[in-house]
């Protein structure tokens, strides 16, 4: 164990950043609290009770009376829920989850919620088994390792819900409009996890057939049952296949790649089958996240968090098989080398504001 010699002049520095990473420590707890508030049902029975006692609350979720007391008191010195009155006894004291955080807790559809939050510190334990070793060989690692798939799709439902008919496919307007004239169209999702894109679509526009391609087979069965609950299987087929693989035929209306490109080992060979799907008269839509253009400190909390997840999953995923390791950071000009190697003429960042995400339409 090594022993750092400090000066005075290291003291507010050292104060200051102790003090950070225990801010960190707290979130992290306080979200992993959450976590079990999620888990176990608690906020939907909090918000269908009113305000509640310990005793109640236990009753209505199920669980033990001294471990909902226990959690309400840490619910409420965190913010997360209020109290009547501390100074009552135990047992008396009622606790009420308002509207706003409800909202932010229960809504899957708001991209106000930040449930999927609380589910990713659960997953950093696994996160890190795997990583500790990964660091040290350097080969890379399968999406399947890391279990990842349901807390990816809850952080991209509410972005679906909100801006895949409303915003993302106006910006292709060939399409948008084919598909609201009623004409029959085709499309294909690349890479396409649990499906919610594609049975968003199909939701909209009765006319869409989709067809969804990914390696991943938990993705794969989630998204074939939610089509199936959605009444929407006769019009959306999910593969388990590479969408790498040049034997895969079509002739889409619009591909479109949401949010892996940076996750796959081969993205040339991805966008050869866009470019090969696309033929010559279908568009190419490429989603990926919004990265500064250039390595930049101190750098944005949207920044930040891609590196988080690039350290911790999406670069090892990327550097599976030889793979080119590109990680969560793609940044638009190594996207656009991507499209070069695989034939495209020009990439167009489409006129689209999201905080996360950038749109490309490749030709």
């Amino acid at each position: 164990m090594a022993t750092i010699e400090l000066t005075a002049n290291d003291e507010a520095e050292v104060e200051a950043f102790a003090g950070k990473l225990f801010e960190a420590c707290l979130a992290t707890m306080e979200l992993a609290n959450v976590e079990l508030g999620v888990r176990l049902g608690l906020y939907e029975a909090m918000v269908s009770a009113g305000a509640v006692t310990a005793r109640e609350l236990a009753e209505s979720a199920g669980i033990a009376e001294r471990y909902a007391q226990e959690w309400l008191e840490q619910q409420a010195v965190s913010g997360v829920v209020q109290v009547d009155d501390a100074s009552k006894p135990a047992g008396e004291r009622r606790f009420t989850l308002s509207n706003a955080h409800a909202h932010v807790l229960i809504d899957d559809d708001s991209e106000a919620c930040m449930k999927p939050c609380a589910g990713v510190v659960p997953w950093v334990g696994k996160a890190l088994d795997i990583m500790v070793e990964e660091f040290r060989r350097g080969r890379g690692a399968a999406f399947g390792l890391f279990d990842l798939h349901d807390v990816q799709a809850a952080f991209t439902r509410p972005v679906f819900v909100n801006h895949l008919t409303q915003h993302w496919l106006p910006a292709v307007p060939e399409v948008q409009g084919k598909l609201a004239a009623g004409e029959a169209a085709r499309i294909a999702e690349i890479g396409c996890g649990e499906g919610f894109a594609a049975i968003t679509l199909a939701k909209a526009y009765p006319n869409a057939q989709i067809d969804g391609f990914d390696l991943d087979e938990a993705s794969i069965a989630v998204a074939r049952r939610d089509a199936a609950e959605a009444g929407v299987a006769d019009r959306v087929q999910f593969h388990l296949r590479d969408a790498a693989d040049p034997t895969i035929a079509g002739d889409y209306d619009l591909v479109m790649a949401i949010e892996m490109l940076h996750d796959v080992p081969d993205p040339v060979g991805i966008l050869r089958t866009m470019k090969k799907l696309a033929g010559h008269a279908g568009a190419v839509l490429v989603v990926d996240e919004r990265t500064e253009d250039s390595f930049t400190v101190p750098a944005s909390e949207t920044e930040r968090l891609f590196y988080t997840f690039s350290t911790l999953h999406c670069l090892a995923v990327s550097m599976q098989d030889g793979g080119v390791g590109t990680g969560t950071v793609i940044r638009a000009d190594t996207l656009r080398d991507y499209a070069s190697k695989a034939g495209y003429s020009k990439v167009e960042v489409l006129d689209v504001d999201h905080p996360q995400f950038r749109l490309y339409r490749l030709w």
